[in-house]
């Protein structure tokens, strides 16, 4: 087992290699369970015997709805200031476990058992939590560490191919960002990730919890270096507010429309624009879309990363390094236009 803490305003530890089945030894005892239909049904029986609450699965079940299911649960259950929340799940039960934790009677401790590749790298670190409004991403939500996030690699094998390749995308987004080592890695190894060799996928998750831990334990509300993590996100959750696709083959598209930006503003090179295109779609992502582009560039006025008439837009300078730069919305939506 390997070991990652964060250090926001409270610790958080991230604990890869640890099973469901040591869970015991990090919840106290007035713990309730929040997870999805499908996970409940392949894990109940390694659950500890305390209360579940049991949510829908799919993006269209992250909203205050969920949330006031879930409270009117814990209100029944009797939990209080002193109860403690153990989200089991992908992205979208941490993202909510840890909202609900946060609004709790203004606040109470939660931790994630992590069960799907995305999950592990991005949505259950950072302390990021939140929900949709109005199909409208993570635009209510807040700034909170669990206490601990358990990634269960062997968890990864009950999932479709699909869901592998989702988390891979942010995986390649991380590498992009701060770790050309890693980008080559996955490269020269991307048959064995997507076989999910124990060795090698237990090493890129490591490696990519380390790059964002180091990003959030220098800003931790995403006032400045974190924004960096927002690589693809501008144009990817555009794609996602109007098409089916998921959230690992949106922002994987807004990484190739950031490198072909960042090409054209000459920040890299044809060859390393290539080689991000390239290793995309040889992890089985897509790199283009065929939605609607005026709904794109009509959706990035309600990006949540706008300031007025601008945008923290983050450019590729080189593989391994990324700015972030302020530029106008309608050069955006220009580009967008002619992607």
């Amino acid at each position: 087992m390997q070991k990652i803490i964060i250090k926001g305003k409270n610790k958080s530890e991230i604990l890869i290699g640890e099973n469901l089945t040591g869970i015991k030894k990090y919840i106290p005892e007035n713990t309730i369970i929040i997870t999805d239909e499908n996970v409940y049904n392949l894990y109940k029986n390694y659950f500890p015997e305390i209360p579940v609450i049991k949510i829908g699965t799919g993006e269209k079940i992250k909203t205050l709805k969920t949330v006031e299911h879930i409270i009117n649960e814990l209100i029944n259950l009797q939990a209080d200031r002193h109860s403690f929340l153990l989200g089991i799940g992908g992205g979208i039960v941490c993202d909510i476990t840890g909202f609900v934790a946060s609004i709790y009677m203004r606040g109470i401790k939660f931790g994630f058992v992590s069960s799907s590749l995305l999950s592990q790298v991005d949505a259950s670190v950072g302390g990021k939590n939140g929900v949709n409004f109005n199909s409208f991403k993570n635009i209510i939500g807040n700034f909170n560490q669990p206490e601990f996030v358990i990634c269960d690699t062997s968890m990864l094998k009950t999932l479709p191919e699909k869901e592998i390749k989702n988390g891979l995308g942010e995986i390649i987004k991380h590498a992009i960002i701060a770790d050309k080592k890693l980008f080559s890695f996955i490269d020269e190894n991307i048959n064995n990730i997507l076989k999910l060799e124990n060795e090698v996928i237990e090493n890129i998750i490591y490696k990519s919890i380390s790059i964002k831990a180091e990003i959030v334990n220098k800003d931790e509300t995403e006032k400045n270096e974190r924004k960096k993590l927002n690589l693809g996100h501008t144009l990817g959750h555009a794609i996602e507010k109007h098409s089916n696709i998921s959230h690992g083959e949106a922002i994987s598209i807004g990484m190739v429309f950031a490198a072909n930006l960042s090409l054209k503003k000459s920040y890299i090179n044809k060859t390393e624009y290539e080689k991000i295109k390239n290793l995309i779609s040889k992890a089985g992502l897509p790199v283009s879309t065929k939605t609607d582009r005026q709904k794109l560039a009509d959706a990035i006025t309600k990006d949540k990363k706008r300031n007025l008439s601008k945008i923290d837009f983050v450019f590729i300078k080189k593989i391994g390094q990324v700015i972030i730069e302020t530029i106008d919305i309608k050069e955006i939506q220009k580009e967008i236009l002619k992607f």
